[in-house]
């Protein structure tokens, strides 16, 4: 079986993600503190932005892309409704893969709790708006 997948979800999906982004890391809500927990000192030149900002672009389209074929699967397994199967597929997978490989690389690094808190709780976000556009255009 070849999961069915809307590919315009799935870039809606992708853009969101790098909305989400933006509004989280920006200095007015988590940015500030962010940068003072991961220790990073912004440059001042924007042309350092543009290769983290392409590598989100492709690794959140991967993501969208996965949710959506995984939301699919679960669809055709369960049934019920395409929309319910997308967020739950994407809470499950947030939970058994982002926030746990998170935390226990985190820890290792002896990363801040708090900046682990954010960072998951920011990805969680990030799947939770993608699974409800996944959800509401289904293939």
């Amino acid at each position: 079986m070849t999961p069915e997948i809307n590919y315009i979800a799935v870039i809606l999906a992708t853009l969101s993600s790098m909305l989400v982004g933006t509004v989280w890391y920006t200095p007015r809500v988590f940015g500030n503190y962010w940068m003072k927990a991961a220790n990073i000192t912004p440059s001042g030149n924007s042309k350092d932005a543009i290769r983290p900002i392409v590598v989100t672009v492709i690794v959140s389209f991967i993501t969208a892309w996965v949710l959506a074929g995984a939301a699919f699967i679960s669809f055709d397994f369960y049934g019920g409704s395409f929309f319910v199967n997308a967020l739950v597929t994407g809470i499950v997978l947030w939970g058994g893969f982002t926030a746990a490989r998170f935390i226990t690389h985190d820890a290792f690094d002896g990363r801040p709790t708090g900046l682990t808190v954010l960072n998951v709780a920011h990805e969680f976000v990030t799947i939770v708006v993608m699974a409800i556009i996944i959800g509401v255009w289904p293939a």
